[in-house]
């Protein structure tokens, strides 16, 4: 009889993953056996869902078990992205229950698939976060992105839905063809698909370095496309824009933060800096956010700037990776643990930003223009309040906790010798200001039209996140501290 190697000790790292997949299927078997839908229990299924994943990811820290063969690790490392991403799906959840009731004529039934596909969706991105072979990884990849094709075209009324689902599962159908070449590649010199077995191989030096460095630098060019990096990010503005606005939020947060922890674990355990890849890193960190930037000044709409805004911030997370150097130091766990800290600082804010664009674009179709955004602030005091936070802790003004996560993002890059690095990365910060401070000066600064659509609804389960989103990131501003030593402590053990 062939042993499979599984065992029971295997599903309690996974505890996490677990309860999310449970809970879908769950939800599919309601949906399958009942004669009508369940939209509203959907989503309070969800939300228990990732409220126990939530805690047993708390429970687990402080603990590494390997799962499966050891092609999942559970350690400090996977399980502060699954906080970061859980955290995102939390909001998402709760701010669709207004959002879809709203915006499609559906109303709450249509949020049964809906919410099955994002927790699908989130648990692909949560076993990325654990996965310790090039086929798992890959494998969870898939299992995020599918789910992540289908919410982008959610809306299947809207043309500009259709087009961006369309163009985000083209080019990712392309992304993971190289991704799989490159997979291929790396596995042909080395004879391995665990990132360990990888890194043993190279160290000793039974490999093909031509073979290896073509391998992992397509390998790269596949998770830069998830992480929508310049020349990879065709598909971000576009999908972004056309999706529903808590999707946009969902895959510019989330999405992002999953492709990352893969692109960190990666790229720290399996391949040494001398494979080649951290010239093409560096290259990537300068373009995405300097196209971003540039990008995302010149647009009309709120949520294209928001996309081009996540595309440049993808360019500062690549600083955390292109800062690694031949001669690594113990400077490279303090700038790891940076890049992951910004991260999770980023899920929040963005997500925040994308909430409030649904809140006034979407919920009460005020409009998608700067201009129409005019006199908000003042007629939703909270709202735009939690805007202005949003907006000026993206540019890293000391409003909100991206302040301290850029700060210590660019200090890890200055300790390492990358001191440019982080000039370019400043400079850019401070050209964002001009597009964020622009949202804010339409919203607090100008007059009203008298034709403007009246706000006399006050939808309370968006206002919530929005709400949250916003003082978590506040917070963040005086208690960043735990976070970043939690973040550097995984990074540490990960780089031992």
């Amino acid at each position: 009889m062939v042993e499979l190697g599984f065992q029971q000790a295997d599903l309690l790292p996974l505890a996490p993953e677990i309860a999310i997949l449970g809970s879908a299927l769950l939800i599919l078997l309601i949906d399958s056996f009942s004669r009508g839908k369940h939209g509203k229990a959907a989503v309070a299924i969800a939300a228990a869902s990732v409220a126990a994943a939530f805690a047993a990811s708390l429970a687990l820290y402080g603990t590494t078990a390997e799962a499966f063969g050891g092609t999942f690790v559970v350690d400090g490392f996977s399980l502060f992205f699954n906080v970061a991403i859980l955290l995102v799906t939390a909001l998402v959840v709760v701010s669709s229950l207004d959002y879809l009731e709203e915006f499609y004529p559906e109303g709450a039934d249509e949020l049964t698939e809906y919410v099955v596909l994002l927790l699908f969706a989130t648990a692909g991105m949560m076993l990325m976060a654990s996965s310790r072979s090039l086929v798992t990884a890959f494998i969870a990849l898939e299992l995020a992105a599918l789910p992540s094709y289908a919410l982008v075209a959610f809306a299947k009324r809207n043309r500009a839905s259709i087009e961006g689902g369309m163009k985000y599962f083209v080019l990712g159908a392309l992304s993971s063809a190289f991704l799989l070449y490159g997979i291929s590649l790396v596995y042909g010199a080395t004879g391995a698909f665990d990132f360990v077995a990888i890194a043993d191989a190279i160290a000793a030096g039974d490999v093909e370095p031509g073979v290896l460095s073509l391998g992992s630098l397509l390998v790269l060019f596949g998770l830069a496309f998830k992480v929508a990096a310049v020349p990879f990010h065709v598909w971000a503005p576009d999908a972004y824009t056309g999706a529903p606005t808590t999707i946009a939020a969902f895959v510019s947060s989330a999405s992002k933060i999953a492709g990352f922890v893969l692109l960190f674990r990666l790229f720290t355990t399996a391949f040494p800096a001398e494979v080649d890849w951290v010239y093409a890193a560096i290259v990537l960190s300068v373009v995405t956010m300097t196209y971003g930037n540039f990008a995302a000044a010149v647009q009309d709409s709120v949520k294209r700037m928001l996309a081009y805004s996540s595309i440049a911030h993808a360019g500062y997370a690549l600083i955390a990776v292109a800062v690694f150097s031949a001669e690594a130091t113990g400077d490279s766990a303090f700038a790891l643990g940076a890049g992951m800290s910004h991260l999770l600082v980023y899920g929040l804010m963005n997500t925040g930003a994308f909430l409030v664009v649904a809140l006034v674009d979407d919920y009460y179709g005020a409009g998608y223009t700067f201009e129409d955004y005019a006199g908000l602030g003042r007629k939703m005091p909270a709202v735009g309040l939690a805007m202005a936070v949003f907006m000026l802790s993206l540019a890293g003004l000391p409003t909100g906790g991206g302040f301290v996560s850029k700060l210590v993002l660019f200090a890890g890059a200055v300790n390492s010798g990358f001191w440019w690095l982080a000039l370019l990365g400043g400079v850019n910060s401070a050209l964002s200001l001009y597009y964020y401070t622009r949202v804010l000066k339409w919203m607090w600064v100008e007059e009203a039209p008298e034709d403007q659509v009246e706000l006399d609804r006050k939808p309370l389960a968006l206002y919530a996140s929005i709400l949250f989103a916003a003082v978590a990131t506040v917070a963040l501003l005086f208690a960043f501290a735990p976070v970043i030593e939690t973040a550097t402590a995984a990074a540490e053990a990960l780089l031992e």
